[in-house]
């Protein structure tokens, strides 16, 4: 597993966990970070997923929420929902990733974390994310 894999579902559990618990302080996170093995460039990774996450997610809730037709942010599967949040904030705020490689790895965490149905959801809404945000519309069918 490559070290943006490794830092993208680090990641998601420590949002998963902020998520469940309600602490999303600095304290929290290191202390999450420091029960996982792995170089300072993954958590540095992870560190940047996180902050953008919880920076900017009412922008990116906003968009994930117009983009996902018939469904409410609070009926998503928390896990789905969060590798949505994460995905997004990729295609938005950092253009030096791919669009491709975003929606790839979100659909590919979806399958290890996810239900069987979350890679299906997770690329349709993330199609629709894409086009919301002016990137080209990608499908991975």
């Amino acid at each position: 597993m490559g070290i943006r894999r490794n830092a993208r579902e680090l990641a998601l559990q420590a949002l998963y966990q902020m998520e469940v618990t309600g602490d999303t302080s600095p304290r929290a996170l290191d202390l999450f970070l420091s029960h996982f093995e792995g170089g300072g460039e993954a958590k540095d990774f992870a560190r940047q997923l996180i902050s953008g996450v919880m920076d900017n997610r009412e922008r990116i809730d906003a968009i994930i929420a117009k983009s996902a037709e018939n469904w409410k942010l609070e009926r998503m599967a928390k896990v789905d929902l969060l590798i949505l949040r994460m995905a997004t904030y990729e295609l938005v705020f950092c253009p030096d990733i791919p669009m491709n490689v975003s929606l790839d790895e979100a659909i590919e965490i979806g399958k290890r974390f996810g239900s069987a149905d979350s890679p299906t959801f997770i690329n349709g809404v993330l199609d629709q994310v894409a086009v919301a945000t002016g990137a080209k519309s990608l499908r991975h069918e």
